[in-house]
């Protein structure tokens, strides 16, 4: 799971090099505007065929497809199995929406993604105005970010399972306690300090946040139990993503 969650790098890196595509060739003179808001045309409209061919070819469960189900789940198909709409919603409520610990887990990602969208989106400007570093120096940060967040989600990931005996959380716990170790480094660096060390903490941090980004999804669905994983983490991801209003008003 922490290799499949390496998308949300490889995605944001991608988009990153297409804006950067259509900047350097549109964006000057009297299309600098015209070529901004194809930076948001564009990618919404890779979203939105994305977000059609889900819809197309998404199934729920292996055995609606004519698949074995899974060992050792008790998930049913309710539209092959005609489950009760009543006792599913119960269920939900037992598991999710009921359960402390995914709250608990929701709001722990609300400040993931505080961390992770403050510098993925302003990183280069902080960098630009409170360390006197270059745009153009300032730009590739989040490039080295993202390859940063990379190898810490498959690296949290393989911990996880090595060391930790599957348990995700107890990995996000070290993986928070070594993002604001170097956050606070960050902080700390004077002005004069050299490009490479600025760039070294901050992609320091962006090793250590991907894991608990990675891994908050997994410990949800393990509470869950396979039957309400997608619910469990959408609720969690909701609360990753309304985070981006805070931290922009913040900063």
């Amino acid at each position: 799971m922490s290799i499949w969650n390496t998308s949300h790098s490889i995605g944001a890196g991608l988009v990153v090099i297409l804006c950067g595509y259509i900047m350097g060739n549109f964006g000057s003179g009297p299309d600098h505007v015209g070529a901004w808001k194809w930076c948001f045309w564009i990618p919404a409209s890779i979203a939105f065929a994305g977000s059609i061919g889900l819809f197309v070819f998404l199934r729920d469960t292996p055995t609606s497809v004519g698949l074995p189900e899974l060992p050792g789940t008790e998930t049913r198909s309710r539209s092959v199995n005609g489950e009760k709409s009543a006792e599913y919603k119960a269920f939900l409520k037992e598991k999710v929406f009921g359960n402390p610990l995914i709250w608990i887990l929701g709001f722990a990602n609300f400040f993931v993604y505080v961390v992770r969208f403050s510098v993925l989106d302003w990183g280069p400007t902080l960098l630009k105005q409170s360390k006197g570093v270059s745009m153009e120096h300032a730009g590739w940060l989040v490039a080295l970010f993202e390859i940063a967040g990379v190898a810490g989600m498959v690296i949290a990931g393989l911990a996880t399972d090595k060391l930790l005996k599957g348990r995700a959380h107890r990995t996000c716990v070290f993986c928070m306690a070594g993002t604001a170790l170097f956050f606070f480094i960050f902080w700390q660096l004077p002005l004069d300090a050299p490009v490479w060390l600025l760039y070294a903490s901050l992609c320091a941090t962006g090793f250590f946040i991907y894991g608990p980004q990675a891994l908050i999804g997994i410990a949800a669905a393990n509470q869950a139990t396979k039957k309400a994983a997608a619910t469990a983490n959408g609720l969690t991801g909701l609360f990753g993503y309304a985070s981006t209003a805070i931290s922009g008003v913040g900063l």
